[in-house]
């Protein structure tokens, strides 16, 4: 069998109606045992090394973590954090919207989770509120891309595997571009509420943003004090441990709301550039936090929901890593076949210039987002395009996050947007309307694209700073 065969074949299973992972063994299993060489055993052996390796044990606990704090009641809090906040502005509710999907991204790490976990809350509030049905479809649909983005991130930890960069700097990469998405998506939903007269969801009341405030105050000022105190000769895990004793004061004492929760990134991402823990380990750390939230300080958690929390999470593991380790064999065999070495020579027929490549990578990693769940798409594409990404002296990090919001973006499409059908059935639309309310928000998701793509600056800025 030859490797247009080969690649042929993958087509074939893949038009089927085949799921992708089962497509990509299958079509490997099929080429192996058509050539007789190598031996048949060598498909089992790359699948299961392809999932033994200790970056990927990150993935189960992450997904735990945002589980966890998905049944916990945390959703609940973030949203009446986020309605406190920004709940008074014009198109209120859309700002929140947007607000509680960048705190709820420092926990779920995923696209689908945001849309399902907070999607349901905020769908049903904006439709109460008098929102048509389409906006609050589309602004969940929009904000939801900030999952993976901003830390903790599962298809950064997927990527930074493939590519053999550092988990941390791709965790801190994401930073900044969430940051630049929030406010082109803020913009957005304010531009709506100029053009259609739209007010306030909330009366202002400035006790209530002033707790906001303060709770995000202490957010920011957490690792800033660590820092002070362990330059004062306070040794870190003192300093880390009083810290974290004074803020569970604090919060007992006032009764936030929000503020514990939304401490999870920032735990997470002071850790691992501390040293106090790998991201693996981090991963360990934001289980622990979330029982800790959901057993010991809200005591919203239960044994029934912790079950039902810990069997979403070995369904959603052994999906992912079905899917990297079928990836496995198939990106071994592309290798093989020496299919990564023609393509990567055809593009560069084309791309002269890093732009030049950057530009066809966009168009390439969006209509591949269409068709493939992320973590399909990320286990082929990366052995294709971080050869050319190395020539072209781009780095791997910032490359990381420019596929990451690409394959997001897939997300909201037909024929195989995820976020696309989990909204639907929330709001009870059919998947043509829902698409139509996704449209108006791919301006500001493209534009938050080019910027991060062009301008690799909003994505290493962050992590070259603090080494």
């Amino acid at each position: 069998m030859s490797a247009g065969a080969f690649k042929l074949l993958f087509l074939v299973l893949m038009g089927a109606g085949i799921p992708v992972a089962i497509a990509m063994a299958g079509a490997s299993l099929i080429y192996v045992l058509a050539e007789g060489n190598p031996p048949a055993f060598v498909v089992v052996h790359r699948m299961v090394s392809g999932i033994d390796s200790f970056p990927l044990l990150a993935v189960p606990f992450f997904i735990l973590a945002g589980n966890l704090m998905n049944v916990g009641g945390i959703t609940t809090r973030i949203y009446n954090f986020a309605l406190a906040l920004v709940g008074w502005a014009k198109g209120g509710l859309g700002h929140v919207n947007i607000v509680g999907s960048v705190v709820f991204a420092g926990m779920s790490g995923t696209a689908v989770a945001d849309a399902a976990g907070l999607g349901t809350i905020e769908i049903k509030a904006m439709r109460e509120h008098g929102y048509d049905a389409e906006f609050a479809v589309g602004v969940t649909a929009a904000s939801a891309t900030l999952g993976p983005i901003i830390p903790p991130s599962l298809p950064f930890v997927i990527y930074a595997m493939f590519a053999n960069v550092s988990v941390g700097s791709l965790f801190l990469a994401g930073l900044l571009p969430g940051l630049v998405m929030t406010l082109l998506m803020m913009a957005t939903v304010a531009w709506f509420a100029h053009r259609k007269g739209w007010g306030g969801d909330i009366p202002w009341e400035w006790t209530k943003v002033r707790k906001a405030l303060v709770e995000l105050f202490l957010v920011l000022a957490f690792p800033l004090s660590i820092w002070a105190l362990v330059k004062w000769g306070v040794g870190l895990p003192l300093a880390f441990g009083g810290m974290l004793a004074a803020l569970l004061w604090a919060d007992r004492r006032f009764a936030f709301n929000a503020v514990l929760p939304i401490m999870t990134p920032v735990l997470l991402i002071g850790g691992m550039t501390s040293g106090l823990f790998t991201a693996t380990e981090g991963a360990i750390a934001a289980c622990i936090w979330a029982l800790f939230l959901g057993l010991v300080w809200y005591r919203t958690l239960t044994w029934q929901t912790f079950v039902k929390a810990s069997m979403d999470t070995v369904e959603t593991t052994s999906t992912v890593l079905f899917i990297v380790a079928a990836a496995s064999i198939f990106g071994w065999m592309l290798t093989a076949t020496r299919t990564t070495e023609v393509i990567a020579q055809w593009i560069l027929t084309f791309a002269t210039e890093p732009w030049h490549f950057l530009l066809l990578a966009n168009a390439l990693m969006l209509f591949v987002g269409c068709f493939l769940e992320p973590t399909a798409a990320i286990t082929i594409l990366v052995p294709i395009l971080l050869p050319i990404v190395h020539h072209f002296g781009i780095d791997p990090v910032h490359f990381g996050l420019v596929m990451v919001l690409n394959l997001m973006i897939g997300l909201l499409h037909p024929p195989m947007g995820m976020v696309l059908f989990v909204l639907a059935r929330v709001a009870k639309l059919s998947v043509e309307r829902t698409t139509m309310a996704i449209l108006p928000w791919m301006v500001p998701l493209l534009l938050a694209l080019g910027l991060v793509t062009f301008i690799p600056a909003i994505s290493l800025w962050l992590p070259r700073a603090l080494g």
